[in-house]
């Protein structure tokens, strides 16, 4: 297997670094250490911190789409499938002792007043979570596995796979129920 590129190095120390300390925490100096990097290659390959962390949501969202594989295993009923989903989640939360949470719950909750890039990538890696989450649900309602109440099938997902619609950077506070769920995936 070929050596990951410096770049690929830095995006990696970059997803684990800002993943454990947050983006504010986050120097690029940290990032750069981490990476086993010269400081000044960091900015060789990306622009800018905040250019890092949009690809870092990226990366976790490939990340995520691979554990998330399980949801598209046919094979399997699909209540199973989003039992097995859920339980796999549970289980690399507590491998990590419960320290990192989510990255995209952690950079909406710290970024979304601060980067319309990284409030967009993370509202897209939400949605792409809850269609997937939605899509089994409805499976699993076609085949009376799960009654089907008076909402839609993405408005079952949301509170498990976050918010449907994009992040949004202002306004009024949500009401009960309506919020960001931080839930890793």
């Amino acid at each position: 297997m070929p050596k990951p590129s410096l770049r690929e190095q830095i995006l990696s120390a970059g997803l684990d670094t800002l993943h454990q300390k947050g983006f504010n925490a986050t120097s690029v100096q940290d990032i750069a250490e981490a990476a086993g990097a010269p400081k000044g290659s960091f900015y060789n390959h990306f622009e800018s911190k905040e250019a890092l962390a949009a690809e870092v949501v990226l990366k976790y969202e490939e990340q995520r789409k691979a554990r998330r594989s399980i949801l598209r295993d046919a094979r399997l009923p699909p209540l199973r499938r989003l039992r097995k989903y859920f339980e796999s989640v549970n289980k690399a939360v507590a491998q990590d002792e419960f320290t990192t949470g989510c990255l995209l719950g952690n950079f909406a909750a710290e970024l979304s007043n601060q980067s319309p890039l990284i409030r967009d990538r993370v509202g897209r890696a939400f949605a792409s979570w809850c269609d997937e989450v939605a899509q089994v649900i409805g499976e699993a309602q076609k085949a009376g596995a799960i009654c089907a109440g008076p909402g839609k099938r993405r408005d079952a997902a949301r509170p498990v796979a976050g918010p449907s619609k994009p992040l949004k950077a202002s306004g009024p506070k949500p009401g009960p129920g309506k919020g960001l769920r931080l839930a890793d995936h």
